[in-house]
Formats: C-alpha cells, structure tokens, sequence
C-alpha cells in the first residue's frame, strides 16, 4: 500500500491506499518533543500489518526550525566584505510608519559570517582566486566556531561554481553538511541567494536526523517528502535539500483541496486549512494554484519555487488573551497537542478556539474523533468564563467575541491573497479543511460575500490525502543573462534547454517514474533592461512577443526597450497514481444522531445533529445544524443549507 502522512502542530494524520483502491485513514495526537513517534505510530496503524510500498510525508519540521530557531548553529562563507548582505537585506521597513519597527534578527550573528579574499566577475570570469592560506585559515576558524552546519555563498557563483565547490572541497575534512548557494539557488541578487542557502543550511542538523529516522524505521518502504511547490521528492533528496520543503505541510493541503474541486466541478477556489496551530490560505484561479518564488518564511527571504500560501496565528488550538491596552487578541501563540485546549483534559489552563467552539455548541463532546476522545465542555466553559470575567460580559459572549477575532484574522489572510492581488473572493468557492476549517467557515465567506462554501469528504486528513497524490516534482533553473532579442542563438538556447532536460529525466528515473508518466515544463524568464524583476513564459515559439504580452497583462502596457533573457528552468514532473478522497464508509440508519444547542450571533437556536456518514449524494439539510465525522466538524448556520454532492462533497449556500 502507499501511505500519505501530515504532520500537524496538533494532530498527525494518514491516509492509506489499500491494494484493492479504497482508502483507510487515522488521526492520532502529534508529538511535538519528537514528531516522528506520531507519524510511525499512525503509519503503524494504518499499515496493520501490510506490506508498504512508499510513505509521502508532509512535515512542518523544517518550518518550525525556523519559526522557533532552533537549527543550526551555522556558518556563513562569503566573499570578503559580504559578511552582512544578510543583516543589511533590502532595508525594506516591514511596516512602514512603526516609530519602533521590530525587525527580525538574521538567523546567524556576525560571528558566524566569515568572509574569504576571492572574487568572480559577473559573466563567471575570475578575478582573485581562493589561496591555500585563506582556505586553511578558514578551516581552523570554523573548527573554533563548533557548527553543525555550513552555507557557502560567493559573489557571482551562479555564473561560476567553482570557488564555492572549491572552497567545500577544502571544508570536506570538517564533516559538516554543507550547502552551496550555486546548487541551492543558482541565480543572481546576493541577498535572496544567500538567505535562501542559510535557511538551506541552518534547518539542516534538524531535518536530517528526523528524515533518515523515519526512512529507517520505514524500511523497506520508500519514504518520499512533500516540497513547497506541491510536488514530492526522495528523503535523500529533501536531507540534501531541505529549503524545499518549508512549506511542504500547507501545499499537501491545497493539492488535495484543488483534487477535490474538481472532481465537484469548481476551478476557482479559496481554500483555507485551518488546524490546531495556524491557518493557511491560497487562491485557485482557473484550475492554477498561485505560485511565487519569492516569500518570506519566519523572517528569513526564500527565492524557490513554491505554492502561494499565506500563513497566519490561528488555529483551534490558538490561546485568547487581553493585550495591555484591553483588547481581545488570539493567537499566535497555541496550546498545541501538549497540553492543548482546556477541553482535551490534557492539562491547557488558557482559553483557546476549540474551547470557545465548545461553548457555542459548534462541537459534539461525545463525537470527537468519531469518539475516540471525549471533550470536556466544563472546563472549557471554566476557561473562556475566566477571560468573560477579565471583559465584564457573559461565557457565551465573550466565546462569540474569541471567535470572532479568530475569523477576523483569517478573513484578512484571504484577502491579502485574492482582494489584494485583484481576485473578488465573492466568485470563488470557499474550501474548508482541517480539523477546525468547517466550524469557521460560513462565518469567514459571509465577511467576504462569499456564498459557497465546500466542504470535502474528511476535511480534518485533506493535508494527507494531498501528500498521497502528489506528485514527483523536481525544479531546475540555469542563469544565461543574455540579449533575447534578434541576437539571441537559437541553438545555444536549445542547448540549455536540453540539458535541464537531461537533469530532470536523470531525477526521475531515480524516483522509478515510468517514462509514460513523465513530463517537462519548461519556461524562460525575462525581463526589460535595466527592470529588476523578471517575468515567466513558456520556453516556446516568439518569447520576446510573449514577454511583451505577459508584461502588458501584468501591468497594462508594454515597452519598445531590449528585452533580456534572465533565466531558463526546468519543472520535470512524474505523475503519480491518484486516488478518490477518503469518504467515510456508508452506514445505514437515520443519519439525525440527536439535537443541541448552538449559539449565532448572540441568538441560542435548537440544532439537529447529523452523521456524515449516513448523509446520501443527493441528501439537503438546512441550518442551524453541526454535520460530525471522525475527523472533523461542520457547523451549518441558520441562513445556510447543504446537499451532499455525488462525490461526497458538501455544498453549502448561504442564503
């Protein structure tokens, strides 16, 4: 069997494709102190006792080394007198009009820059070569710094990656992994290169010891690791190359999301993955997920190929708190799997989402986890009682204003995604999932005018099943730098194009994908001279008359001005076997289970209980009602109604 596994700030979940096409699936509680004790239990059980061909993991374990820094300790080697490209940056004020900006520290301090007398002219000529002497002088320097780690960044080595592999040749002796910018990140703009390939290196004393854990206790399975750009790679290859996988959890969640969307039929979508810790949102625009390759991640500037996903503090799990001013504010801080919301009885003393969700009546205590775990709705009411007292109003009250301030936030993370960069949320479908994602989500889309609102078969294991159908995917980019006008040598072009090829078909024949399966993307990116930032077209036909209609789609209007030709990249892809989402099994029987009571808006309203499981295609239920499964929740409001569509889909409209 093939195995997808996401690994959460709160629960680790897995999906597994049986032999015979169906799906089995478990959620178990993470474990932060070592996330790989979760995810060999969950594999464990889903296994149950069957062979397992290969595991697809998408993991945060890399993100979360650097939100929480505690990778490294690392080195920097640059060339001399480029020690603080890092510190320095763009000098870009992240908010503008702070009278006392908090930027985020560099995650390496001064004396871990070191710089070396070397120097590449920018067509990749040498100018100074790296001497005996300054290689051995930097080896006893690094000896005595004691890092775990290494990034090697020079001047211009994307043109020449000579110096750098000289340079590692000449650490070798140290034993340390090492990264070097000319294979991390073979482009120019020294800040975004050298960020990147520290990022690359700092994560990696953490990375590595997780993955080869896991690929060992998994054998002799195949253990493959989801990256960012929403495709999957060897463990060999994300140890050697772990920058990859930053956002590696967030993009499982949107292929999967974007599987199921168009299985209902929906090519513009928002999705929103809303679990214990955080929240992450994208745009679908068309059957294309937004995609950049520039972002910030835990203040650190990363220039890779990677799904458009914004992140933002609020989960379930997200701890409510009064600031010093008096204001309500939730998150980013988060209960987590340990202790967790006040509800999990696990020791959390501190009012969460989850615990507020409760009060309202938006979770069954008795249907969590398909009842696998019971919820405490006193002691949630004892929490969110405390922070009523702290603002002079009612439990239910200031529940409603907690997850108000919770739907808030993430409503201004899906603007920032679609109003923001020219989209109307009110045409797109909003897709829920996570654990928490049904309960928020009609609030969230009728602050946008949103009016639909799908919720996929077993919300709460999308991220998992996104990590069993993704496929191989491995990007590559060369930098020519060259006029792309009349002069441009076609041959020579071709020549590059060729040999990417050569590398992608090279990296999927390590991945076993059959040649019939196999596809190259290729693309140019290109830019006006004298622009700073570059635009991507397709590696076909006329790309100076393409670039021209790009930019003037971009930005209205084109330019008679020489037009060069920056990069050439390479997306090789090999597709892997899909499967249908994971439905819970029909069962019979009436699927109204009992009755509750919710609170809307200041209101109480009787609420119908219904089983997911026994809601047939076809099937339309009117709100207030909660729709329980085992690995989520959904909260239908007294202005909306659903019908359960014919892929297990549930459309709901809000009137």
């Amino acid at each position: 069997m093939r195995i997808g596994v996401d690994t959460g700030g709160t629960f680790t979940d897995v999906v597994a494709l049986l032999r015979d096409g169906s799906l089995r699936v478990v959620k178990r509680l993470s474990t932060p102190r070592d996330p790989a004790e979760a995810v060999l239990a969950g594999v464990q059980a889903a296994a149950d006792g069957a062979a397992v061909s290969e595991v697809v993991h998408s993991t945060t374990v890399a993100t979360n080394a650097l939100l929480e820094r505690r990778g490294g300790p690392t080195a920097l080697v640059t060339t001399a007198g480029f020690e603080d490209v890092l510190e320095l940056g763009r000098q870009a004020r992240p908010s503008l009009y702070a009278l006392h900006p908090v930027v985020t520290p560099p995650l390496l301090e001064a004396t871990h820059r070191l710089g070396i007398e070397e120097r590449l002219a920018p067509d990749g000529s040498v100018l100074t070569a790296p001497s005996q002497a300054a290689l051995a002088e930097l080896v006893q320097r690094l000896r005595a710094l004691e890092v775990r780690s290494i990034a090697i960044c020079l001047l211009h080595a994307y043109a020449n990656p000579a110096h750098e592999r000289a340079v590692a040749a000449a650490l070798s002796p140290l034993g340390l992994p090492i990264s070097l910018s000319s294979e991390v990140l073979p482009v120019m703009r020294e800040y975004e290169r050298t960020s990147t390939t520290v990022a690359d290196a700092y994560v990696v004393p953490v990375m590595a010891p997780y993955l080869e854990r896991l690929a060992r206790s998994l054998e002799p399975g195949r253990l493959r690791i989801m990256q960012s750009n929403g495709g999957a790679i060897s463990a060999r290859e994300a140890v050697h190359r772990p920058a990859r996988t930053l956002l590696s959890g967030p993009a499982a969640g949107v292929i999967g999301a974007l599987e199921v969307a168009r299985a209902a039929g929906y090519a513009d979508l928002v999705t929103l993955d809303m679990g214990g810790t955080s929240t992450d949102v994208a745009l679908v625009a068309g059957g294309e997920i937004a995609s950049t390759e520039e972002a910030q991640v835990a203040g650190c500037a990363i220039q890779l190929p990677m799904l458009a996903v914004h992140t933002v503090g609020a989960g379930g799990g997200s701890i409510a708190r009064l600031d010093a001013g008096g204001a309500l504010k939730v998150g980013p801080q988060s209960a987590g799997a340990d202790p967790g919301p006040a509800a999990y009885r696990r020791g959390g003393a501190l009012p969460t989402v989850t615990d507020a969700d409760l009060v309202l009546g938006r979770l069954d205590p008795a249907r969590f986890l398909g009842g696998e775990m019971t919820l405490d709705a006193a002691r949630a009411r004892e929490v969110v009682g405390e922070l009523a007292a702290q603002l002079g109003k009612p439990v239910e009250a200031a529940a409603e204003d907690l997850v108000a301030v919770a739907d808030a936030v993430m409503a201004r993370a899906i603007k920032s995604i679609s109003v923001e960069r020219g989209h109307d949320p009110a045409r797109f479908v909003l897709m829920p999932f996570g654990g928490a994602g049904g309960m928020h989500a009609c609030a969230i889309a009728r602050e946008l005018g949103m009016t639909r609102v799908l919720v996929p078969p077993s919300p709460g294991l999308l991220c998992a099943y996104g990590a069993l159908i993704a496929d191989a995917t491995h990007d590559f980019v060369h930098t020519l730098l060259v006029d792309a006008g009349a002069r441009l040598d076609a041959s020579a072009l071709q020549g590059e194009l060729e040999k990417l090829c050569a590398r992608g078909e090279r990296a999927l024949d390590l991945d076993a994908v059959p040649s019939g399966r196999r596809r190259m993307e290729l693309s140019c990116t290109l830019r006006y001279r004298g622009q700073s930032f570059e635009l991507r077209v397709p590696a076909e036909g006329d790309l100076v008359a393409a670039f021209h209609e790009a930019h003037r789609a971009r930005y209205g209007y084109a330019l008679d001005r020489p037009v060069e030709l920056v990069t050439v990249r390479l997306r090789a892809v090999g597709a892997m076997e899909h499967a249908p989402p994971p439905v819970e099994a029909d069962e019979p029987g009436d699927p109204q289970v009992g009755r509750t009571t919710t609170i809307w808006r200041g209101r109480a309203y009787g609420s119908a209980v219904y089983l997911r499981r026994r809601l047939r295609a076809g099937t339309r239920v009117s709100g207030p009602a909660l729709i329980v499964e085992y690995s989520a929740t959904t909260f239908l409001p007294p202005d909306g109604s659903a019908e359960v569509l014919a892929g297990g889909a549930l459309l709901i409209v809000l009137n």
